[in-house]
């Protein structure tokens, strides 16, 4: 299998990863024994890259991820968490100060159960605080060996290269999908110039893509997906048509609309790791076939063609949280 690399001399990875935040909440109900068993079958099948954040769960998520890798099979993980978004009451505001860095790194690796973090990304960033300030803190957090590598996650082009200037940076994470591309048009060759690895999350559009959500109706009373604009209305209406789109390609190709979507983020560049998320052992061994898939050059045109960028109706988050991202 080929691997692929977090960033200048980062680990390797297998090419897609697994985010673990709907193992804790904002899809639906969960169970920690199955998520555990997951988690186990993704290092069998060599998915080594494991996507958690303080905030998921409030601390449950670092939790249930330290519980799945005590005892042997540490070694055998890229651990990747995120501070900087901090639960107040029904709320999360963002902070991205280096003291909180400071004070964040700690409490994970407290739930972890570890003595160091592979991959620590700065989850969302406050314009009012320099980049510059927020890397210097995890530079020295580097230093004192509690991380390895340093990621962002949300930040804008420029951002990311004020950013590298002070402290290579290893992975940038941010949504990337057949029907959220506007990373295209300067983010991603931005990241690919300085090396940076770029992880996408959401990479099947919550799970859009699939085809598996048609209605509302089908996802539970505490699903994220009741809120998200994509999902409302008439834009759901317009998104459907092109879920039906990536279904039938990914018919005529012989795979899962799934696999069609995350094999096309892998045709996107060899800096390119998606972290699907789930829950469940058999929709992860559905997502980590697409990593053999290869799809021909008349394949990609007719996915460009019928996702183009900005195809997608709706805002990808809902108004009053869209000015958290690409800042």
């Amino acid at each position: 299998m080929q691997q692929r690399t977090l960033g200048t001399g980062g680990p390797a990875v297998h090419p897609l990863g697994l985010g673990l935040m709907g193992m804790s909440e904002f899809y639906g109900a969960t169970d920690d024994v199955r998520s555990v068993a997951t988690i186990h079958r993704a290092l069998d099948l060599g998915v080594n890259l494991l996507d958690t954040a303080d905030v998921y769960g409030s601390g449950h998520n670092e939790e249930l991820l330290g519980r799945a890798l005590a005892g042997r099979r540490r070694e055998e993980a890229v651990v990747a968490t995120k501070f900087g978004a901090r639960r107040q009451g029904d709320g999360v505001t963002v902070d991205s100060t280096p003291e909180y860095a400071k004070q964040a790194v700690d409490a994970s690796l407290a739930r972890l159960g570890l003595d160091h973090i592979d991959l620590y990304y700065l989850h969302r960033r406050d314009p009012q605080v320099p980049i510059e300030d927020t890397v210097g803190g995890l530079a020295e957090l580097v230093a004192a060996g509690k991380i390895r590598h340093i990621g962002l996650s949300e930040v804008s082009a420029d951002t990311l290269r004020r950013a590298h200037a002070v402290h290579p940076v290893a992975a940038l994470q941010t949504e990337y999908s057949l029907w959220e591309r506007s990373v295209e048009a300067d983010i991603l060759p931005t990241a690919r110039e300085l090396g940076v690895a770029l992880v996408p999350y959401s990479p099947v559009g919550r799970g859009f893509l699939s085809g598996a959500v048609t209605d509302l109706s089908s996802l539970a009373e505490n699903d994220y997906r009741r809120v998200d604009p994509r999902f409302q209305g008439e834009n759901l209406r317009r998104n459907l048509r092109l879920a039906d789109q990536v279904r039938a390609l990914a018919g005529d190709i012989g795979i899962t609309p799934t696999q069609l979507a995350l094999a096309w983020l892998l045709h996107q560049g060899e800096n390119v790791v998606p972290i699907p998320g789930t829950k469940r052992i058999a929709y992860l061994e559905e997502n980590t076939a697409a990593a053999d898939v290869t799809l021909g050059a008349g394949h990609l045109a007719a996915l460009d063609t019928a996702l183009p960028p900005g195809a997608a109706a709706g805002l990808r988050y809902p108004e009053q949280l869209m000015d958290r991202v690409n800042n």
